[in-house]
C-alpha cells in the first residue's frame, strides 16, 4: 500500500495558488474601474479595489502552495 502525501493540511481553496489569482483579478478589476470614463462612483471606489487586491495579494502569498 502507498499513502500520497499531501503537501499542506490547509484545505485546498485556501492554498496560494487559487488565492492569489483572484487577488491578481481584483486589482485588474481595480484598474479597469480607474480608466472608465462612464461611472464617477466606479472610479471613486477603484483606488480601494485595489488598495484591498495588493493587501490579499500581500497575505496570501505567505500561504502553503
Amino acid at each position: 500500500m502507498s499513502t500520497v502525501q499531501r503537501k499542506s493540511r490547509w484545505p485546498i481553496w485556501l492554498r496560494r495558488g487559487l488565492l492569489e489569482n483572484i487577488a491578481t483579478i481584483i486589482i485588474g478589476l481595480g484598474f479597469l474601474m480607474l480608466f472608465q470614463p462612464f461611472a464617477l462612483s466606479l472610479y471613486t471606489w477603484s483606488f480601494i479595489t485595489m488598495l484591498f487586491g495588493t493587501v490579499m495579494f500581500i497575505v496570501v502569498s505567505k500561504f502553503p502552495e
